[in-house]
């Protein structure tokens, strides 16, 4: 009895690791989320980010990469993004980009893992935003992502409470309440659509990385010719991706254990690649999306993880760049320590508490707010409830 609880014990600890992990991360991506939502005007994301070609595709990974570095935030990015008019092919290669090309996930992997995998993950995450574009249409009709925007745009409107903020000028909204009382509210709202998913994630997370290297070993081909052992390794990495509901950051401490059990180069990097479609993702995505839209682009990923980790292997073990040395597992977990993370994460606590206070204040008395209109559409301001609690 002893021995069971001491493992519950271990398995709720290092979920609570890999959520001390990603905690900034996750919080500075809902409020980014919150912002766009509320005060970034429609018609400037229809013209940055609308349309397929490279320009808006370029201009849409450029803004992944500059943004949070989880794929719960990510994805509630996004859809605020898709929402106001990014295509499906920008709003896919944000979501890449976010999660695939930013410092903190490289630096996570080069400490943990090797240059090597950080450098396969940038040029990877490149690779794969360009097969997304290439081959979003073959899963992705037109008339389903019409169907989709509608979708996401009712999911927004239900719980956006405002857009104040964006009859404002920048300066102006970063000091009123108003402005910043509609960032809280959407705050809020995205949380309570996400936790549970988020939450039943990292408890998974921790317990699977108790299973130790005997298990993954089985689950890996290793004595086959190399091509068919590299797509049985790519298939299996993103299987336990899927399965293990580990998001972005959270899911390399996982990928050093897949590593120094046996996986294949290409194994790690499809893993890290799937954190995008884990199941309490693909089900954020029904509800954002709508079920067919969901199905269908969690489909062109796989896909597209498949051929890109296989192109980046082959182009690594061309050039001898694939690591030869392999981590322990005793050397894959860390610690709560006197850090920069520590300090990260006290202020997004801060932050956190300060938004989600804001959100349960009264309302705002909207007519003390400014009448100037400085880019809001006419379809948000039909379309935005005021006043009303998510």
């Amino acid at each position: 009895m002893t021995d069971v609880i001491d493992t519950v014990a271990e398995g709720f600890e290092q979920a609570f690791l890999m959520a001390y992990e990603v905690w900034w991360a996750l919080v500075l991506g809902f409020a980014i989320s919150a912002v766009v939502q509320v005060w970034v005007p429609r018609e400037r994301i229809e013209h940055a980010l609308s349309g397929s070609g490279a320009g808006p595709v370029a201009r849409a990974t450029g803004l992944g990469a500059a943004s949070s570095s989880c794929s719960y935030a990510a994805i509630a990015i996004a859809r605020s993004l898709f929402a106001k008019g990014a295509s499906a092919a920008t709003t896919l290669a944000f979501q890449f980009a976010s999660t695939n090309l930013v410092w903190e996930l490289g630096l996570v992997l080069w400490v943990l893992m090797g240059w090597q995998f950080t450098l396969a993950e940038f040029v990877g995450g490149i690779v794969l935003i360009a097969l997304v574009a290439i081959l979003l249409r073959l899963f992705v009709s037109p008339r389903v992502e019409r169907a989709a925007r509608r979708h996401a745009e009712q999911v927004q409107a239900d719980h956006e409470h405002s857009s104040a903020g964006a009859r404002m000028g920048w300066r102006l909204r970063l000091t009123s309440a108003a402005a910043w009382s509609d960032v809280a509210h959407n705050f809020r709202a995205d949380w309570r659509m996400l936790w549970k998913e988020i939450t039943i994630g990292f408890l998974l997370a921790g317990f699977i990385g108790l299973l130790g290297d005997d298990f993954f070993n089985g689950l890996f081909v290793t004595d086959a010719p190399a091509g068919i052992e590299a797509v049985e390794n790519v298939i299996a990495g993103q299987v336990i991706a899927i399965l293990s509901f580990v998001c972005s950051i959270g899911n390399v401490p996982l990928a050093a254990v897949l590593w120094s059990g046996g996986i294949s180069f290409a194994g790690v990097i499809a893993f890290i690649f799937a954190d995008l479609i884990v199941l309490p993702i693909i089900a954020a995505y029904r509800k954002y999306y709508g079920w067919e839209f969901a199905w269908r682009i969690t489909a062109l990923m796989f896909v597209t993880i498949v051929i890109a980790a296989l192109l980046v292997d082959a182009l690594f073990s061309l050039l001898g760049l694939i690591p030869e040395t392999r981590p322990s597992s005793d050397e894959i977990f860390g610690s709560i320590e006197l850090d920069y993370k520590l300090v990260l994460n006290l202020i997004a606590l801060a932050v956190f508490s300060a938004l989600f206070y804001l959100a349960m204040r009264p309302p705002v008395d909207r007519s003390l707010l400014p009448k100037a209109d400085t880019g809001l559409s006419a379809r948000s301001r039909i379309s935005a409830p005021t006043g009303k609690s998510s």
